[in-house]
Order: C-alpha cells, then sequence, then structure tokens
C-alpha cells in the first residue's frame, strides 16, 4: 500500500466514519427514519475494523517489514 492510499484510508478511519455513525445515530431518530442504531453500529464497526487493519499495516511497516517496493520487488 502506498503512502497515498494510506493516508486516505487513515482520513476515512479517523473523520469521515466516525462523523457519519455521529450523524445517523443523532439525525435518523429526529427524522423517524429505519434502522439508526444498526446503521451507526455499522458504520462504528467498519471504522473499528480499518482502523485495526491500517495499525497492523503501519506497524509491519516501521518494524522492516516493508523489504518490498511498490511492484513488489524486493
Amino acid at each position: 500500500m502506498n503512502n497515498k492510499i494510506y493516508d486516505i484510508l487513515k482520513w476515512v478511519a479517523i473523520i469521515v466514519l466516525p462523523a457519519a455513525a455521529t450523524f445517523v445515530a443523532s439525525i435518523f431518530p429526529l427524522w423517524n427514519l429505519p434502522y439508526a442504531d444498526a446503521i451507526a453500529q455499522t458504520i462504528t464497526a467498519v471504522g473499528t475494523f480499518l482502523g485495526a487493519v491500517l495499525m497492523v499495516s503501519n506497524y509491519r511497516y516501521k518494524n522492516g517489514d516493508n523489504a518490498r517496493d511498490e511492484n513488489g520487488n524486493e
């Protein structure tokens, strides 16, 4: 994964998904829209999963598992 993709995914996991979950949990009940809890919890679960995957990727990169370049060559 190159730095640009990592940075975009990190921004989505840290900013976009929590904001979307908060929006859904706050606004859906005001407008009597269905499944607010289920949608907000799903968004939160996706964000948590993405954050965990990115942390593993970051850990591996910082600990030398980046011996290959972006094309998969060593």
